[in-house]
């Protein structure tokens, strides 16, 4: 094993990694006024965000995934939009256009009109509705944080976080997302039925008076940061190892991963895996006042980070073997080591 570099937190980051705790300990409990239960969503959410990342959700309708979206960019004072997607939807609609407009003067000239993309939060609903077109355009817009419109390419304010939600693929009138546009997605998060002691809860929430208005606790320049913060958190060598090897064990060429695992997955885990395993391990870390990141927030962060990037075969669907299934037991077989 090699020496470990950078594991010790600058003295000025020290007090704020213990603000940092405290302020996301406000935001949750904020949060909590207007959206029941769902933690673990709230808790993968936030690491996205403060790890500048983007954030897939699969789940049924109705779930309050719009909600918990819109209540989240109340709470941060950041500007919030929502796109819904349908399988007519062009990408202009996304960035927007230039229009034809008359000045006071009386004179005709093209001004930009900026789309719902010109925002600090936007949630993309159904985002698999979409044609490849439009997908391209969230695409750049996602990874560029700039978008490309007649010819001229306009850069997209900061901080900048999509969330998109996902209908199940068998569901007509729907695009499968490229691999490529999933890889950009940091998390994918599962949304779960909430249980009986919280859809109670929801019922007496939703259907009495409106819900509150949240206070802000956060602007944009301190979510900045923020992320900028967590960035500097620091990882030991250990743990960039084991984020590495655990990635590779997904890959059935190579020779790097277990005997069980080639007749199960087709496509392993790219590059791009291994830093959002670091930079989730860091977001969960700082979350959580930590001083340096441990092998145990990588694992906790890894089923978010890897389910959507294991393309399985026929002969692991055929099993019952799903992507989460082959990432929970590399999981367990690596914590065992």
């Amino acid at each position: 094993m090699t020496v470990d570099h950078s594991t010790e937190l600058a003295a000025g980051d020290v007090q704020a990694i213990g603000q940092l705790r405290d302020t996301i300990d406000q935001v949750k409990t904020e949060l909590g006024r207007a959206v029941v239960g769902q933690q673990q969503v709230i808790d993968e959410l936030l690491m996205c965000l403060i790890a500048r990342g983007h954030a897939l959700l699969m789940g049924v309708p109705g779930l309050a995934k719009t909600l918990l979206v819109s209540k989240l960019a109340e709470c941060l004072s950041l500007d919030f939009s929502r796109i819904q997607f349908t399988p007519d939807l062009m990408p202009m609609d996304i960035t927007g256009t230039d229009i034809l407009q008359e000045t006071p003067g009386g004179e005709r000239r093209f001004e930009f009109v900026p789309g719902p993309i010109f925002a600090n939060m936007v949630l993309a609903d159904e985002i698999n509705r979409a044609p490849a077109k439009t997908q391209a355009a969230m695409l750049e817009a996602m990874q560029e944080h700039r978008v490309t419109v007649l010819g001229k390419t306009l850069t997209l304010d900061a901080p900048f976080f999509v969330l998109a939600t996902q209908n199940p693929v068998e569901q007509e009138g729907t695009y499968p997302l490229p691999e490529a546009q999933l890889d950009r997605f940091m998390f994918l998060i599962e949304v779960d039925y909430p249980d009986e002691a919280e859809e109670i809860a929801i019922a007496r929430l939703t259907t009495a008076e409106d819900l509150p208005t949240l206070n802000k606790l956060l602007d944009g320049p301190r979510v900045l940061e923020i992320q900028s913060l967590v960035r500097r958190v620091p990882v030991p060598d250990h743990v960039y190892e084991y984020a590495a090897r655990l990635v590779r064990q997904t890959r059935p060429q190579g020779g790097t991963a277990p005997d069980w695992l080639p007749p199960l997955v087709a496509w392993g885990a790219g590059p791009r895996a291994v830093q959002y395993l670091i930079l989730g391990g860091k977001a969960r870390a700082a979350m959580a006042g930590a001083y340096a990141v441990r092998m145990e927030d990588v694992q906790a962060v890894a089923a978010p980070v890897l389910r959507h990037r294991v393309l399985t075969t026929f002969a692991a669907e055929s099993e019952g073997m799903s992507a989460a299934s082959v990432v929970a037991r590399l999981l367990e077989e690596s914590a065992q080591v």
